[in-house]
């Protein structure tokens, strides 16, 4: 196995570091319309990034005790006549934006920046339920810890200063990438967005091989948890490529090699797994409708 030089180390400066000056510098009101997993996800990231709690509105209709908590501390939770703000997050349900959005367009003045976070909604649909200067934003639930990925493209009336806004917000979860081509976002939806199920997925069959093998439940389960979670982090620190990680563990004519001559088969991993991003691919797009 090859280890070393492929392994990166943190030093200096952080990505929180950054994260942390960019939220502090913010200036304007923020409304998060949707504070469930994912809203208040991004709400803790921000207050734990600097961003002033007086200058953020939460609209949900029934907050958890975390986020009312949050209250004490500065955010106005359900204000009744907030008037328009430099910037609504929209995390609501995607299946009930059309309901919810009418609403929330008394937030939105002529040049609010209007981020969203609700898959398979488009640019267009959100420019005429709510209006504003917006930008699309697809997330992960590894933005719950830090280490989500989320992949933005902006309306091309969003200014290079709302863009900087939008990739700060978005930034205090994880890692943000852009693109240019709205229509790339189904796609992004179906490996990152969805992606974690998928591992998940992976740990859950894992497990139940190894009892099937002879293992006890307890046993298979923490094996396989920690196997998912050490590798990921593996491939998260490591400059090498996926492929090389893999051939890495792989000895010739081994116990590896055996099983990946099974999931590497004609009809093994990588045939299901194009089947499973285009289904996902395609039920995002019919959420568009």
């Amino acid at each position: 196995m090859v280890m070393g030089p492929c392994v990166r180390r943190d030093d200096g400066r952080t990505h929180g570091d950054t994260v942390t000056d960019t939220l502090q510098n913010l200036r304007g009101t923020i409304a998060l319309a949707g504070a469930g997993k994912m809203g208040g996800a991004m709400l803790t990231g921000w207050l734990a990034g600097g961003l002033d709690a007086s200058g953020v509105i939460v609209i949900e209709p029934q907050p958890s005790a975390k986020i009312g908590a949050l209250a004490a501390r500065g955010i106005r939770l359900n204000p009744k006549d907030a008037g328009t703000v430099d910037t609504l997050v929209m995390a609501v349900k995607p299946q009930t934006f059309r309901e919810a959005g009418p609403a929330l367009k008394s937030f939105v003045g002529t040049n609010t920046l209007v981020v969203s976070i609700m898959a398979g909604t488009t640019i267009a649909a959100l420019e005429e339920v709510c209006g504003g200067m917006v930008v699309r934003a697809m997330p992960n639930t590894p933005a719950a810890i830090g280490r989500g990925i989320t992949v933005a493209v902006a309306a091309k009336n969003v200014s290079p200063a709302q863009r900087a806004t939008a990739d700060a917000l978005l930034r205090a979860t994880g890692s943000v990438e852009w693109v240019e081509d709205e229509s790339l976002m189904d796609a992004v939806t179906a490996v990152s967005g969805s992606g974690p199920a998928y591992v998940f997925l992976l740990a859950e069959e894992l497990a139940r091989a190894g009892v099937e093998a002879g293992l006890p439940g307890e046993l298979a389960t923490k094996l396989a948890r920690e196997t998912v979670a050490g590798s990921g982090e593996l491939l998260h620190r490591s400059d090498l490529a996926s492929a090389t990680l893999r051939q890495n563990v792989t000895s010739p004519g081994g116990t590896t090699a055996a099983a990946l001559e099974v999931l590497m088969a004609k009809d093994g991993l990588q045939p299901l797994m194009i089947r499973a991003i285009a289904a996902a691919t395609k039920r995002s797009k019919e959420l568009a409708k």
